[in-house]
């Protein structure tokens, strides 16, 4: 099994830049984001479970998962989201484990938003958190994604706190400048590893 490390960070902290930085270095991905769109894709076991649990009203006109809506029914009712949860994350840490046999670069990332919540935490060798100030992380997330403070809070309510994330990580990168500066924090890193990675197998 190769060394994985698990990166996370709350909304808008910068996840997603440093996770494609990690990318751009030669690193594989593996992105729950990414796999928690597969297993709800059009005509999937677990998209019909949840049409016939929530109704046609989270569907889009072609057929696919309508996010925003099914995101509205969940962030108001707790039964519903534990309920939704219990359906997909089985699904969703299966595949990350199957996922992360695969890895060949030096080292792998898991890139999660929920890396310690479901605890996919377990699934790596090292915790990598990105961090920065939580009005930051509401600007970011308002302006890129175009969506209201208020759900941008209840997001972020559903998260792990910025102080329980940061105490269970490995390491944390501060992500309060630029994003120049972030890239060059995420090349260190990497160097770091990449060396120790090579006299622990040498």
């Amino acid at each position: 099994m190769p060394y994985i490390v698990g990166l996370t960070g709350g909304i808008g902290s910068g996840k997603s830049l440093a996770t494609r930085y990690f990318s751009e270095l030669g690193i594989e991905i593996i992105d729950a984001d990414i796999i928690a769109r597969e297993v709800v894709q059009l005509d999937s076991p677990a998209l019909n479970h949840l049409t016939e649990h929530f109704g046609n009203e989270i569907l889009l006109p072609s057929g696919e998962l309508n996010r925003s809506a099914l995101r509205e029914r969940i962030f108001s009712n707790s039964d519903e989201k534990a309920w939704l949860e219990n359906v997909l994350h089985p699904l969703i840490l299966t595949t990350i484990q199957t996922r992360l046999t695969t890895i060949r670069s030096p080292y792998g990332i898991l890139s999660s938003p929920l890396l310690f919540e479901t605890q996919q935490d377990q699934l790596v060798d090292s915790t990598l958190v990105i961090d920065c100030p939580e009005d930051e992380q509401r600007v970011r997330a308002t302006e890129r994604d175009q969506v209201s403070l208020e759900q941008v809070n209840q997001i972020m309510a559903a998260q792990l706190s910025r102080n329980d994330r940061c105490n269970k990580a490995d390491t944390i990168i501060n992500n309060s400048g630029s994003m120049h500066a972030l890239q060059l924090v995420v090349s260190e890193y990497h160097h770091q590893l990449v060396k120790k990675l090579l006299v622990k197998n040498s």
